[in-house]
């Protein structure tokens, strides 16, 4: 449906019923698939056909939706997985392998911070953080010999920092290595970063892509446009036989379109197994049906409430790039033109004491660790998800004691302001 434009796809793309079948993506809830011989399911497991013979690989339904998501955002290809943090790894460690290392955003997820600083590192897959807001000369510095990806979030949870895509993707380029990019809180929606250069995407399809909070999830698409055997000697996993598969070499045999995807599968879910369900991609398919219809919401009840919080004399600062005077407001212009995401980060004057009487008081907002849901939910991390840490600890990973995150649902704007303002009420 490549020409169609965005709205359709989220409803049509990635499966098209034949006459008679389901108009629903059916959910395929097998483990195995039957074969009338063992000939035809050699041929699948040497690659030369294609088919399913066990969903820990590829299941219909997980398939169906992965291609209108690879659709969405203008990828060749792309998986499912059973998180987002699946859906990292996976795009990491298919071309990473023990002594290679990683540039990436200091900027981003804590969960994917400790995946590449500490679980990778445990594998022998180093990495050099750099600020989003890194000159050229500082991004470039962090490059080694033997570096094999860049990765980066185009929009920062929680910092809501904004990547410059070009300037990474040129970096990433000019060293002969893919950009990738987990463009969770923007959605393809909002922003396509193939379009500025990167090569991967990923996303947790847990938050705005469900959008209701009913199933984990996540996504690897590949743009298909980087080219792995002009880098031969940095991809071998990709540039050279596998001999498990009877010396396939992907790049060669599916080219640039599917060679990354498929040895993501036929490797890293045949050994790792991190599926998603297909119930969940069933599920996963009804959020994303109404995308395009909830992100414009989204946005516009987080600026309604970041022009509220901005204004108000207890809050001390306000993150958001619809913001004039947010420091990514005009890389946002360039990359979301159309608005960001219903997430805003705030600070209370009063510090810590003012952040729990704050939470305590909220009404409509429900405390949760979630975040990018149809429902508004909020999170002061010095009391839940960093409470382990002092006020000098928490500064110094960007969280302050005083901080509040707040992810702007899709109900009514004046009721969000109104339970947001009577909670500031309560700071005496």
């Amino acid at each position: 449906m490549k020409n169609y434009k965005m709205n359709t796809k989220c409803v049509q793309a990635g499966y098209r019923p034949g006459n008679g079948e389901p108009r629903q993506v059916p959910i395929i809830q097998s483990t195995t698939f039957k074969y009338d011989t063992s000939e035809d399911m050699g041929k699948l497991f040497d690659l030369e056909a294609t088919g399913y013979f066990y969903s820990r690989l590829q299941n219909p339904t997980n398939d169906y939706v992965a291609a209108k998501i690879a659709d969405m955002e203008g990828g060749t290809a792309a998986m499912l997985t059973s998180s987002g943090q699946a859906a990292n790894f996976f795009a990491l460690f298919n071309i990473c392998n023990c002594g290679d290392h990683i540039v990436a955003s200091s900027s981003i997820y804590g969960g994917t911070f400790n995946l590449i600083s500490i679980t990778m590192a445990k594998m022998g897959v180093t990495a050099t953080f750099v600020s989003p807001d890194c000159t050229e000369e500082e991004l470039n510095a962090a490059f080694k010999p033997n570096t094999k990806a860049v990765f980066g979030e185009t929009i920062a949870n929680p910092a809501l920092t904004v990547l410059d895509i070009e300037k990474f993707a040129n970096a990433a380029h000019a060293h002969g290595v893919p950009l990738i990019v987990d463009n969770t809180f923007p959605t393809p929606i909002n922003c396509r970063p193939f379009e500025w250069g990167a090569d991967i995407v990923t996303h947790s399809t847990t938050k705005y892509m469900d959008g209701h909070g009913a199933a984990l999830g996540g996504a690897v698409v590949d743009s298909g446009t980087f080219d792995w055997m002009a880098h031969a000697d940095k991809f071998p996993g990709l540039c050279t036989p596998d001999d498990s598969y009877h010396g396939i070499t992907y790049a060669e045999k599916f080219g640039k379109e599917g060679a990354f995807i498929t040895k993501c599968t036929a490797q890293l879910m045949r050994d790792l197994g991190s599926i998603q369900s297909p119930q969940n991609a069933f599920i996963l398919n009804l959020g994303l049906e109404s995308l395009h219809v909830r992100m414009p919401r989204h946005c516009e009840n987080g600026q309604a409430v970041a022009e509220f919080l901005q204004k108000h004399p207890k809050v001390a600062y306000v993150n958001y790039c619809g913001l004039p005077s947010d420091k990514y407001y005009e890389v946002a212009k360039k990359y979301l033109p159309n608005g960001s995401c219903g997430v805003v980060s705030f600070g209370l004057k009063g510090g810590r004491e003012a952040a729990e009487i704050f939470m305590k008081n909220l009404k409509l907002a429900a405390i949760e660790t979630h975040v990018a849901d149809a429902r508004t939910c909020c999170l002061n991390p010095a009391t839940s998800t960093h409470r382990q840490m002092n006020d000098e600890q928490l500064k110094e990973a960007g969280v302050p004691a005083e901080l509040i995150r707040i992810s702007c649902g899709i109900e009514d704007k004046e009721d969000l302001i109104s339970d947001i303002s009577q909670a500031l009420d309560c700071i005496k």
